[in-house]
C-alpha cells in the first residue's frame, strides 16, 4: 500500500485499500483490490469506506475478491529474477576493439570517445 494513495472520500485521510469502478453500461460498481496506479475515473476508498459501500438503485455492486490483508511480499522467483538481473548488470563487459584509421590518415588529437583524424 502506498502511503501516497489515500481514500477519495472527502475528509477521509485513510490510507486506500480497494480500487471502486463504474460500469455505466451494465449499470455495476466493481470494488476490487487497490489498482496498480491511480486512474481519473476510479476511486480509491479505506477498507471503511469500501465496506459501506452502496449503489444506486438498480445497480449490482461486484465485489472481486481480494488477498489477504497481510502483503506476503516478494516471491522466491521475484528474488531471483532480481540478483540474476544485478549479478548481469555488475558483470564487466569487454571494451569494443579500437577503430583503427583508414588508410591514407592519421589520428593527431584525441579527447574521450573524440578523434581528430587528417590526410597524408
Amino acid at each position: 500500500m502506498s502511503p501516497a494513495r489515500r481514500c477519495s472520500r472527502t475528509a477521509c485521510g485513510r490510507p486506500a485499500v480497494m480500487t471502486l469502478t463504474y460500469v455505466y453500461a451494465d449499470q455495476t460498481a466493481v470494488l476490487g483490490p487497490l489498482a496498480t496506479y491511480a486512474e481519473p475515473h476510479a476511486y480509491d476508498l479505506c477498507r471503511e469506506h469500501s465496506e459501506r459501500l452502496s449503489a444506486p438503485r438498480g445497480w449490482e455492486v461486484l465485489r472481486l475478491a481480494t488477498a489477504a490483508a497481510v502483503d506476503p511480499g516478494p516471491s522466491t522467483d521475484d528474488l531471483l529474477a532480481l540478483a540474476d538481473a544485478v549479478r548481469e548488470a555488475a558483470r564487466p563487459t569487454p571494451a569494443p576493439p579500437r577503430p583503427t584509421a583508414e588508410e591514407g590518415t592519421r589520428e593527431t588529437h584525441r579527447k574521450g570517445h573524440l578523434r581528430v583524424l587528417t590526410t597524408d
